[in-house]
């Protein structure tokens, strides 16, 4: 084993986001030697995708002395199944929301037969968080995604939750409103990604413009441009409108959160992803709410921590960890 690891030094870890794909190779101590990325949209099929990857890998594999130093690859992506290595009707991918895209096998076999795991996103930033970040010594935790949709990935007893099939811990799809909710991208209604993603963030804040004649610095855009980061930067500047934003979207989170908790009692809640810029903004509304909903039982116990891991470090590094252990 020893010598394996010091011929293969290293292994890939992929994080897998709706919009964008990082790469990072790992060393065993979990230092980030080599990155690059590609958008992860705009490819007709699965293939294509592929393709683009490993052109772009290709070039940081060879700057860490190419393929025969590479001991594996970790893949966290939207609906990943740790079981089988595949992503399966992914919502928010452009070639693989309709149907079983067997990724871990296609990676495999274009670069050389190495292993290659995968797991969902959010679990990946769990398994980060954990291993190198603010959940370091727990073992009871929840990590919420907030990006282009809303992840999850739980850890109870110190062991990741997947349940019988690997999907176990979809808490973005958890119904907040049943009654005339949202369209979400899964196809239901009223999940709490359609509202507390990054895009769902971005909606509210159309249907508040669109519904009152409240002044607002986001009146200056063409509403269908309005991104989280518009509202975000609105709302620091005092913006009313914006502010009411941060505070319907924090309230729901306070409140999913709270429903979360009587099932796995963790002592930490982690948020993860670019939503979390917002800060305080979204933070003060979120824990207020929390306290409001959560059974006298657990009050006062969990804490809420922003990851502090930059960028798709925590990510890249849960994926990495999966490499290491094939």
């Amino acid at each position: 084993m020893a010598t394996n690891e010091i011929i293969k030094p290293y292994v890939i870890g992929l994080d897998l986001g709706g919009t964008n794909s990082v790469f990072g190779i790992v060393d065993s101590r979990g230092e980030i030697k080599a990155t690059t990325a590609i958008k992860t949209q705009g490819y007709e099929k699965v293939e294509d995708y592929v393709n683009a990857a490993v052109e772009a890998l290709n070039i940081i594999i060879n700057q860490v002395g190419g393929i025969d130093t590479i001991k594996a690859m970790g893949i966290g992506a939207p609906n990943g199944n740790y079981y089988t290595g595949t992503i399966e009707f992914a919502p928010n991918l452009s070639w693989g929301h309709s149907g079983i895209v067997p990724l871990a096998e296609m990676f495999s076999k274009r670069l050389g037969g190495i292993p290659v795991g995968l797991t969902n996103d959010a679990n990946a930033a769990a398994i980060g968080e954990m291993t190198y970040g603010v959940a370091r010594g727990m073992k009871n935790f929840i990590v919420i995604t907030l990006g282009t949709g809303v992840g999850s990935g739980i850890v109870i007893n110190g062991q990741m939750v997947y349940g019988s099939d690997g999907f176990a811990g979809e808490l973005g799809h958890t119904t907040m409103r049943p009654n005339d909710g949202r369209l979400c991208g899964c196809g239901r209604k009223g999940c709490l990604e359609a509202y507390c993603s990054a895009t769902g963030v971005a909606r509210t804040a159309r249907e508040f413009l669109s519904t009152s004649d409240e002044p607002s610095l986001l009146r200056d855009m063409n509403a269908d441009d309005i991104t989280s980061l518009d509202v975000s930067i609105a709302a620091g500047k005092g913006d009313a409108l914006a502010n009411r934003v941060y505070e319907f979207t924090g309230e729901m989170l306070g409140e999913s959160c709270a429903n979360f908790a009587v099932f796995s009692s963790p002592e930490a809640f982690i948020f993860f992803g670019g939503l979390t810029k917002a800060g305080d903004l979204l933070m003060k509304p979120l824990v207020e709410s929390y306290n409001r909903h959560i059974l006298p039982v657990f009050k006062n116990k969990a804490k809420f921590l922003i990851s502090g891991l930059e960028g798709s470090s925590a990510a890249v590094l849960g994926a990495s960890a999966i490499g290491w252990e094939l």
